[in-house]
């Protein structure tokens, strides 16, 4: 399993939001190449990033930010927030982003995941299935809707894809738990199809041996880092361990 330590990105800034409440905003580190830096001293490869910004409005935002750490590091990024359209993805992928994260678009445009993943691969593309009480939300969890969380991710593996970011909205930046039993009947649901990266609650190592005993591809830790409540080199450590 794979340990993804998170940056979200608001006005140039390191934060966290909890449960996605954009009135939540707390800063959680001084500067980002400091913090990449730091993850990747501890053994990540991976970095997620979130464009909170972008995610608000509908476009890319602090597009330096990711750039700067793709070229900087050798962390691969896997980025989301306001990736809207196939341009906005091959300008990523040309500036060195790993993986980009389609989420809304999952959404309210599916053929632009259809269409991503013919034109650039099911490893470039990963989409973020955000739900809260097992129903999608969107556009950075401002709007919800009435399809669940399962039957989006069985019609998105109908288009070819492969990986999903799963977050429980109740959970995320509460350091409360990863939320097992969505997760688990996710990746039940899709089992041989795609694989499942856990998102929101993570605190200490018991939710990474949770998440690692249940299969899941990855996990995402983000507040947990920030507030020392998880060591990110003995999650890396314990996630790779291959026995």
């Amino acid at each position: 399993m794979i340990i993804l330590p998170a940056i979200d990105i608001k006005d140039g800034n390191c934060v966290r939001l909890y449960k996605g409440d954009f009135s939540t905003v707390e800063k959680v580190a001084a500067d980002y190449l400091e913090t990449a830096r730091s993850f990747e001293e501890a053994g990540a490869e991976w970095i997620h990033m979130v464009d909170l910004d972008g995610a608000k409005e509908g476009r890319p935002v602090n597009t330096k930010i990711y750039t700067d750490v793709a070229e900087k590091t050798s962390l691969k990024v896997e980025l989301g927030g306001g990736i809207r359209s196939l341009e906005t993805i091959q300008e990523y992928l040309n500036m060195g982003i790993t993986r980009v994260i389609l989420g809304s678009a999952a959404l309210k445009d599916p053929k632009l995941v259809s269409d991503a993943v013919v034109k650039f691969g099911s490893e470039k593309i990963v989409v973020g299935i955000d739900a809260m009480n097992e129903m999608v939300a969107a556009e950075g969890w401002l709007e919800s809707s009435d399809v669940h969380y399962i039957d989006l991710a069985d019609k998105m593996i109908s288009f070819g894809v492969k990986y999903f970011i799963f977050t429980d909205i109740s959970k995320d930046g509460t350091l409360s738990g990863v939320n097992c039993q969505q997760l688990s009947a996710l990746n039940e649901a899709v089992k041989g199809r795609a694989d499942i990266v856990a998102s929101g609650g993570v605190h200490t190592m018991a939710d990474i041996i949770a998440c690692k005993e249940m299969g899941l591809y990855g996990t995402i830790c983000g507040k947990s880092i920030y507030k020392g409540t998880l060591d990110l080199r003995e999650a890396i450590e314990y996630a790779s361990d291959k026995c």
